[in-house]
């Protein structure tokens, strides 16, 4: 097929199969998703049906004001989905993109995919299913799909463990940003109803590294706040610390229930995201 008539079939599919670019789509038909742990003897086809989660999660708070002390603050609204200087695509945009090549991999090699989204309740709980025809409907939800306004991410994982109806595999794209022991109880509720689980902890750059200098105000994309003025090295050092500590947890509860953590990016090239990781990903 020529490069012209690569344009104009893209031009013709309907617009949430663009979450599908043709850069992942030439990745994803080289690679695979390889079955481990509890999966197997329990496949619907190569693998095992995945149920995907995309969140983006926040709290209340109030503007910092100078002089406050740094540790009363509530450092989750620091970390918004915003889109970052290093990235087009903001948090939820790369999430949802993430979401459709999962799922496109997994009916590729004749498995069955699901989804769950959700802010402070679940918002689509989409079955598991393996024909080709589920990956244009997981993608529609996705495309039709915004980030909400306060999200409770522990309390709602807890109902998302329940009511996958069979254990199986559960790949969770989140920034996870709640309470950290809410976080870690729901994770080990997957545990406990026995899924295999692959959390995919998605971050943008600059909530990594916190590069903003001078003092300036910060916009809540959730809308809680209208704005907060924050001058930025004084809450730097307190922010990267509270970041480390939030991050060591979410990877250590990992850890002890044999999950994978995958810390994601949205710097980084979705095309290189996914084959790093399937590429190291042992059965």
């Amino acid at each position: 097929m020529s490069e012209g008539s690569q344009v104009d079939e893209r031009l013709k599919m309907p617009e949430c199969m663009r979450l599908l670019t043709p850069e992942v789509m030439a990745v994803m038909k080289r690679l695979e998703w390889l079955a481990r742990r509890r999966m197997q003897g329990t496949l619907s086809g190569r693998h095992t049906s995945p149920d995907k989660g995309v969140s983006v999660e926040f709290a209340e708070h109030r503007e910092y004001t100078p002089g406050d002390d740094t540790k009363n603050l509530d450092w989750r609204v620091m970390a918004m989905s915003f889109k970052g200087e290093h990235s087009d695509k903001s948090k939820f945009e790369y999430g949802s993109e993430l979401a459709a090549a999962l799922a496109y991999l997994f009916v590729k090699q004749g498995d069955a995919a699901g989804l769950v989204t959700f802010d402070h309740e679940i918002r689509h709980l989409m079955r598991a299913e393996s024909r080709p025809s589920q990956v244009r409907r997981i993608c529609e939800i996705l495309y039709q799909s915004e980030p909400g306004e306060e999200t409770g991410v522990g309390e709602v994982l807890h109902e998302v463990a329940e009511r996958i109806p069979t254990r199986g595999l559960v790949i969770l794209i989140s920034d996870l940003f709640d309470e950290p022991q809410k976080i870690v109880e729901s994770l080990h509720h997957f545990n406990f109803r026995q899924h295999d689980l692959v959390v995919f902890h998605l971050l943008a750059e600059e909530e990594l590294s916190f590069p903003f200098q001078k003092f300036q105000r910060f916009k809540d994309l959730e809308g809680v706040e209208k704005m907060l003025r924050i001058d930025p090295q004084a809450v730097r050092a307190a922010y990267l610390d509270k970041l480390r500590e939030f991050i060591a947890s979410i990877e250590a509860v990992c850890g002890n229930i044999r999950a994978d953590y995958v810390p994601v990016t949205t710097e980084i090239a979705l095309p290189e995201t996914l084959t790093r990781y399937l590429g190291s990903r042992k059965p």
